[in-house]
């Protein structure tokens, strides 16, 4: 990880789980790190506690709508502004709702898109472009996937998310494919893990607290330091090695 110490990331979706602990993984190891969400208090939090925990990178909380093109935008235009450009993209920012195919409403399976897929499409064209224009050839473009980006489960309120998933799956290799035909070195990959243990499920099941809390009980999950650690893995291999997907579970998840 040395050679990306004072070089700058975007994490999108940081404020709790999986995007906080990435963000404070990347100030432990130097990077300054731009951590957006539409609320940013507790952002500005970790922000005060990585400083006083005296680690040699800094976080930046931003406030951003990813669903809001516009606001996406004037993100990028800020971050060139203060920072240069972004070197390294990680797009953790994702959603489900429990609409299922037969019986949702129209509102939801729009807002799983506009986020999980168009709002990441968007982060990472502008970041592409920003490393472009400063001739930044070993940046990494990282999709926080998930499991359900590769198989289906037997549950109705997860089937939609599921397909905007599969689709980062095939945006990240079309992705990949794309950077090669551009003749650069910067890298795509995906991290797509199973059960983890955050808000997630909560805001899935914010009308059955209970389903979640029965998820999470139900085995060992993972913890959103787990996939920080990858993160950090896929960014500290070699600049010739590219690896295109991580699958993570529990040890004990059977789908």
């Amino acid at each position: 990880m040395d050679r990306w110490k004072g070089r700058v990331a975007l994490v999108t979706g940081a404020s709790v789980g999986i995007g906080a602990a990435i963000c404070k993984a990347l100030v432990q190891h130097g990077m300054k790190v731009v951590g957006c969400a539409r609320n940013v208090e507790k952002i500005e939090k970790l922000a005060a506690e990585c400083q006083s925990a005296g680690h040699s990178g800094t976080l930046v909380p931003y406030k951003c709508d990813l669903s809001n093109e516009e606001e996406i935008l004037s993100m990028f235009s800020a971050i060139k502004t203060l920072h240069q450009g972004v070197d390294v993209c990680i797009n953790n920012a994702g959603l489900a709702h429990s609409e299922s195919l037969l019986n949702g409403k129209t509102d939801g399976w729009r807002t799983m898109i506009d986020v999980n897929v168009i709002a990441l499409s968007i982060c990472t064209r502008e970041a592409y472009q920003s490393m472009k224009e400063r001739k930044v050839d070993d940046g990494h473009i990282i999709n926080i996937n998930s499991m359900s980006g590769h198989r289906v489960v037997f549950s109705a309120d997860t089937h939609f998310y599921s397909a905007t998933k599969y689709a980062v799956t095939a945006l990240t290799e079309e992705l990949r494919q794309e950077l090669r035909e551009a003749k650069t070195h910067i890298r795509a990959t995906c991290i797509s893990p199973g059960m983890v243990e955050t808000e997630f499920a909560f805001r899935l099941h914010s009308l059955h607290p209970e389903k979640a809390v029965a998820t999470y009980n139900s085995m060992k999950c993972l913890e959103a330091v787990d996939i920080a650690s990858a993160v950090t893995y896929v960014l500290g291999t070699p600049p010739h090695v590219h690896i295109g997907d991580v699958q993570m579970r529990p040890v004990e998840q059977v789908s």
